[in-house]
């Protein structure tokens, strides 16, 4: 990673998040402006390719890029990466009409785009969703009800899962302008944490898109695809809220005075800063670790075929459930070392406890993920789902 470019994100964490607990961590809307005040950086998506606007960075770099920001706060870190999710599926197997319609204003303007997949019934099993699309001339027509989507309140575009009406077995990934006929958001969810991002309800009452709107393949393999991309950044969350919580515990314990010295002499509390930077270290490895594997089908010529053969990467689930448990124990001996005052808002302890949860429930909770890892990585190839 550039080191003139880490520095700047490193400065827009402690000048425009760390200074802003209260008003990220409040139910406000999302803070769209200090989000443009990134845009001002030149990073705004910066996964993106020159030719549509963006820096063209790697994978290993947004995990450097993503592990500063969620330093300051991983609300502000989630709504700034999550469009890797749809913009990823979108770049792989959209037309070039498709791709200069819908990622070139994205990276010029620094704007969002949102995945619509989860629904109330269908829960984990996407497999079970039950918006449809069906042809009608030129035109697809979409109608269902998604629950859970990140960024959509104010994305251009949605990249909506759907199954087809004529082919219950058969599923597609179509790209919906925000603002096409019967796209309604329903309702804006009230969050534990991560409040700085807007996760929303959407509604979709028989939206018409150009048939040239559906990406090429089956679609809940596409969604596996990007869900490589966003599960290694989400993991990176992890990393940076650990680190936040590390340097916090730290910063108590110069003051805070046990049996007449510093909390930071007393080697049990030495004992479980150590442990917490072992922990943060192999977070570390094991992100950047993922994003090199993704980085290298990226980067191949037929990265798009490669993708679609082997679906979800291993690394990329592993990397999500290691950070999101490593990351949760860290934060669970951090706000202990606080004693009353790590389960108060006085503290910023209590707000980094509640934005780690997130990293093992969005995206595949760790069951689920558990689940995967066994059917595809331990049953024996010949056997496997």
């Amino acid at each position: 990673m550039n080191e003139e470019i880490l520095r700047g994100v490193r400065d827009f964490s402690e000048r425009h998040l760390i200074p802003q607990r209260s008003l990220l961590d409040s139910r406000e809307e999302a803070p769209l402006p200090l989000y443009k005040e990134f845009t001002e950086t030149g990073l705004a998506n910066w996964w993106l390719p020159q030719e549509h606007g963006g820096r063209g960075l790697s994978l290993v770099d947004g995990v450097d890029i993503v592990n500063e920001l969620s330093y300051g706060d991983a609300g502000a870190a989630f709504t700034l990466f999550i469009s890797i999710l749809g913009s990823t599926m979108v770049e792989l197997y959209g037309s070039d009409a498709l791709k200069e319609a819908h990622l070139t204003p994205m990276g010029k303007n620094g704007s969002f785009c949102a995945t619509l997949g989860s629904e109330q019934i269908a829960g984990s099993e996407l497999a079970n969703i039950e918006t449809t699309v069906s042809r009608s001339g030129d035109e697809l027509v979409l109608s269902g009800e998604k629950y859970f989507s990140t960024n959509s309140g104010f994305a251009d575009f949605l990249v909506v899962l759907a199954r087809s009406s004529g082919n219950a077995d058969s599923y597609g990934a179509v790209v919906v302008p925000r603002d096409t006929p019967g796209v309604r958001v329903v309702k804006r969810w009230d969050m534990i944490g991560l409040r700085s991002s807007g996760t929303y309800q959407v509604s979709l009452d028989g939206c018409r898109v150009p048939v040239g709107n559906a990406l090429a393949g089956p679609g809940l393999r596409l969604l596996e695809i990007g869900l490589n991309a966003s599960r290694i950044l989400i993991a990176t969350t992890a990393l940076g809220i650990a680190r936040r919580i590390r340097d916090l515990c730290l910063e108590y314990a110069r003051d805070k005075r046990l049996r007449g010295a510093p909390l930071a002499e007393h080697p049990v509390f030495a004992a479980k800063l150590g442990q917490m930077e072992m922990q943060i270290d192999v977070m570390r490895s094991h992100c950047r670790a993922a994003a090199l594997d993704f980085d290298e089908i990226r980067s191949a010529p037929d990265a798009a075929a490669r993708f679609a053969r082997l679906g979800t990467l291993k690394s990329a689930v592993t990397a999500k459930m290691f950070c999101g448990q490593a990351g949760w124990q860290v934060a669970d001996v951090g706000s202990q070392m606080f004693g009353g005052l790590g389960y108060t808002n006085e503290s910023p302890i209590g707000k980094l406890v509640r934005d780690m949860r997130y990293v093992s429930i969005v995206e595949g909770g760790d069951d689920v993920l558990r689940e995967l890892v066994y059917r595809r990585y331990v049953v024996p190839e010949g056997r496997r789902s």
